[in-house]
């Protein structure tokens, strides 16, 4: 176990591991800002000392996968630190998965132990486990955060052991660092999920670019509502503060409300989000009475911000700066963020710069780079991205590709000043009388409109034309949309082409447990139709 005297130790991303991550920062500083309590980094490091003793006393070995299904908390975050402290391998999943995502997952990945919440609101997944154990044949552990389990499970509280530190040190000196730390499952949205396998360096290498390209010190308190079972979560907020020895005030889960409350109570200078999470906690009836003045930065997630979210973002937290981060499972985090001179007319064309030493190209279909602002397929090259698909040598084949590029299924282009211009999705592109139409383009075009909130775009299989686009609105509270008036903006700012076919007015979209648009349940409730 590591004494509190020991000096902290440099991180090189690519020759360091989680456990280096955390032996660096001062065991005085603070670093959890709960709900029920405060932790230092000692206090942090103490726990996962201890949580790791009662895996290795259950006999958990380097490889073995740990499987664990929570709200955010500190436990979920020892669980983590002490798994990758022995060499086990956390496979992380969502509390809102069920039965088909839980038995697939579990049953992929061979996952030995599972670690889970009792219950999810009024979920019981005591009951749920107990039913699903025949069909995870992998799973020997059984381990539930809260109350009581079933006979033979154990709660989390009763695993905790006093460390024997020759033990740790020896099993912490034999992981290395490309070994696997993390298998997180893709969305899936065609076929079954892939576990992204995030090592100990691509964590590492994603969470300090982050970290120096914002500037992170300290003094800094990162927001901490985006799921930990998410690269938001974990290395975008998590990792990346501990880069920077700095604070995270964690929340089980983004509430508006809780989100307001933790920026004023815990002084919070990082926020990050997706865009749905800003409109939400702006349109509080007592977001006006909050004191927000500590924040400095306000990083969005998935894209390039649409206008009139920037317009209110810049206007409303005076004097921050605001970023967009593009980053996948498979980069392990961010790759990409906005350059800090981006002025707004910027940050809502471009997703920003490459961070680190992280590479980008641009390619055709055969993989073969592209001029400058020729659109394409983006790839990234760098120690951010992952070991490939767990278990899945074939997907990893096509998506890693031998020479070290990442194919992230993106279209983009790179602008001459070395920005990248997101395009769309490569799968969520559609084809209007021959000619290619990228959703994306449309969505940051109606979403200038003051009236729009949010929108998105999908194409709708057509007898005519092939497929045509549908654009789903919601509407700016207090706001009547002008369907006439939003079909005048594209028409005067799009090809033909690209002006979607309908406009639907909707009072919300479905989102993704991670707060993104869910385009999928949008296609599946979108009837095909004719134009004539």
């Amino acid at each position: 176990m590591k004494n509190d005297a020991e000096p902290a130790r440099s991180i090189t991303p690519q020759s360091a591991t989680l456990s280096v991550l955390l032996h660096n920062a001062s065991p005085g500083s603070s670093f959890l800002l709960c709900s029920d309590r405060d932790w230092s980094y000692g206090d942090f490091s103490r726990a996962v000392d201890e949580f790791a003793a009662g895996l290795i006393s259950m006999g958990i070995n380097k490889g073995d996968r740990i499987a664990i299904a929570a709200p955010n908390s500190a436990q979920w975050l020892i669980t983590w630190f002490a798994a990758a402290k022995i060499g086990a391998i956390l496979v992380t999943l969502n509390v809102a998965y069920r039965e088909r995502e839980f038995g697939y997952m579990l049953n992929q990945s061979a996952a030995i132990m599972l670690i889970c919440c009792s219950r999810d609101g009024d979920f019981d997944f005591v009951e749920f486990v107990q039913g699903l154990r025949p069909r995870i044949p992998t799973v020997c552990h059984y381990i539930f955060l809260g109350d009581d389990g079933f006979a033979g499970s154990h709660r989390w509280d009763e695993i905790p052991t006093a460390p024997d530190t020759d033990t740790l040190w020896h099993r912490e000196s034999l992981v290395q660092p490309h070994d696997p730390a993390v298998v997180l499952y893709t969305s899936g949205t065609t076929g079954d999920p892939k576990g992204a396998t995030l090592t100990h360096a691509s964590i590492l290498a994603s969470a300090a670019a982050m970290a120096e390209h914002l500037h992170l010190t300290a003094d800094d308190v990162a927001i901490g509502h985006m799921p930990l079972n998410h690269v938001g979560g974990m290395t975008c907020t998590v990792a990346s503060a501990m880069a920077a020895r700095g604070k995270v005030a964690l929340l089980p889960r983004y509430s508006p409300k809780m989100a307001l409350e933790a920026i004023d109570r815990r002084k919070v200078t990082i926020f990050i989000g997706v865009p749905t999470m800003y409109t939400m906690m702006m349109d509080l009836p007592e977001f006006p009475a909050a004191d927000i003045s500590s924040v400095r930065t306000c990083v969005t997630g998935g894209s390039n911000v649409e206008p009139a979210m920037g317009r209110r973002i810049l206007a409303t937290f005076r004097g921050a700066r605001m970023a967009n981060l593009y980053g996948l499972s498979e980069t392990s985090g961010a790759c990409i963020i906005s350059a800090p001179d981006d002025d707004l007319e910027t940050l809502v064309a471009t997703l920003g710069v490459p961070i680190g030493d992280f590479q980008i190209r641009i390619t055709d279909d055969n993989h073969q780079p592209l001029p400058t602002d020729s659109e394409g397929e983006l790839h990234i090259r760098g120690g951010c991205v992952a070991g490939g698909y767990w278990d899945k040598p074939t997907e990893s084949k096509y998506t890693f590709l031998p020479n070290g590029w990442l194919v992230t299924g993106d279209m983009a282009r790179q602008r001459p000043d070395g920005r990248i211009a997101l395009c769309g999705r490569k799968k969520e592109m559609y084809v209007r009388s021959g000619y290619n139409v990228y959703p994306v383009e449309i969505e940051n075009v109606l979403s200038g409109d003051k009236t729009v909130a949010m929108c998105a775009v999908i194409g709708v299989p057509d007898d005519l034309y092939g497929e045509v686009g549908h654009a789903y609105i919601v509407p700016t509270p207090g706001t009547t949309v002008d369907i006439d008036a939003l079909f005048d903006r594209c028409r005067e700012q799009l090809a033909k082409y690209k002006i979607p076919a309908r406009i639907h007015v909707v009072e919300s979209l479905p989102l993704t447990p991670s707060g993104k648009i869910k385009k999928v349940a949008l296609r599946a409730s979108t009837p095909a139709e004719s134009i004539p």
